[in-house]
């Protein structure tokens, strides 16, 4: 059996996205079937539709999302229908040398749906991240479900599945910050804002948020950041050091992905500090920095790859943290909106006006 549900289609590099006929195969061997209740837009969906991660165009757009199980095929365990759940782009194959050594959320060989979602016509899709939940329904891989307690708003939950999660694993799993640390967070958009939070729950002392835009530096005063700094109007390695008694943070995490200003996070940096690169940069950039400073300042420089998180620990943890009133994640929801907004809703990002809007369905 197939099912014909109301997707966003990414059909060209650059051209704005239209809502088309999907049609979605029933689960087969180690996949589920899902009814997506809400999904949020993510920057990568934008990057998607403008061709920055690859040209396997029709893209189906969508991937922050969670909903309920409708079915999952022959040999899947541990899910089952009506379950509700949060997606990933991570599900752990447990056969890597990442997953023997254990170190699943490094995953070498994470998997997806084997079946293909087609147009009307049999057109074959690319779901984003292999994923796609700018649907009324979508076909994941099992291991994609992580299951959590449906107390939860979808609305909220789904960010989980990819942006607040980036940023609070950035801070809590690849940084590790610790009590008493001091942390900048560099670019104050939802994955930004995220690390200021994932950094305030940790028991950082000193959080400061650094960002061109005053508007984004208030939200993430809202997160929990102590201090904030317009790049725009004065230097923020210097100020990073005023706030830290001249010596830098111990944690900068950058949040842009761009050469300029992971440069201001590798010297805002105290010695034997750590920086994190979260933001995504694009494949043309290149970034030169003084080997004898790499050697002298000594520390850490790491990527965080998905806030190197393993769904099946930290999306539980992190729900459970939401519904005792510890996380605010409803926070992050700027908006909701109908599938047909999803093209606004870029714009709206690109002029930095939310933090998130979220597709509920």
């Amino acid at each position: 059996m197939a099912y014909e549900v109301k997707g966003v289609i990414a059909s060209g590099k650059g051209e704005p996205v239209g809502i088309s006929t999907v049609v979605v195969p029933d689960p087969g061997p180690g996949e589920a079937l899902v009814a997506v209740q809400a999904c949020g837009v993510c920057h990568t969906d934008l990057h998607y539709r403008e061709g920055g991660i690859g040209s396997d165009f029709p893209y189906l757009l969508g991937h922050e999302a969670a909903g309920v199980v409708e079915a999952v095929g022959p040999d899947v365990t541990g899910l089952a229908a009506g379950d509700f759940v949060i997606l990933n782009w991570r599900a752990v194959c447990g056969q890597c040398r990442a997953c023997l050594r254990g170190r699943p959320w490094y995953c070498f060989a994470t998997h997806n749906a084997a079946q293909k979602m087609t147009l009307a016509d049999g057109t074959a899709l690319s779901p984003a991240l292999g994923i796609g939940a700018f649907a009324e329904k979508t076909l994941v891989a099992a291991g994609q479900c992580t299951k959590v307690s449906a107390a939860i708003r979808p609305e909220v939950a789904g960010l989980l599945g990819c942006g607040v999660m980036a940023g609070l694993g950035a801070a809590l799993n690849t940084a590790g910050v610790g009590r008493g640390d001091s942390v900048a967070v560099i670019g104050c958009g939802g994955v930004g804002d995220a690390a200021v939070l994932g950094a305030s729950l940790a028991g950082a002392r000193t959080v400061i948020a650094v960002d061109v835009d005053d508007r984004k530096l208030e939200w993430a005063r809202q997160f929990g950041a102590t201090h904030t700094i317009n790049s725009g109007a004065s230097d923020p390695v210097e100020q990073i050091r005023e706030l830290t008694e001249g010596n830098g943070a111990d944690v900068v995490i950058e949040a842009v992905g761009r050469p300029e200003t992971y440069q201001q996070a590798f010297y805002a940096r105290d010695l034997a500090g750590t920086v994190v690169l979260v933001g995504v940069p694009t494949p043309d950039m290149r970034l030169e920095l003084p080997l004898l400073d790499v050697f002298g300042r000594g520390g850490a420089l790491k990527s965080s790859w998905y806030g190197d998180c393993l769904p099946s620990r930290d999306f539980p943890m992190l729900v459970d943290l939401h519904l005792q009133g510890r996380l605010p994640l409803d926070k992050f929801v700027s908006e909701t909106i109908a599938l047909d907004g999803v093209e606004e809703a870029f714009a709206k990002m690109q002029r930095g006006e939310v933090l998130r809007s979220v597709v509920v369905l």
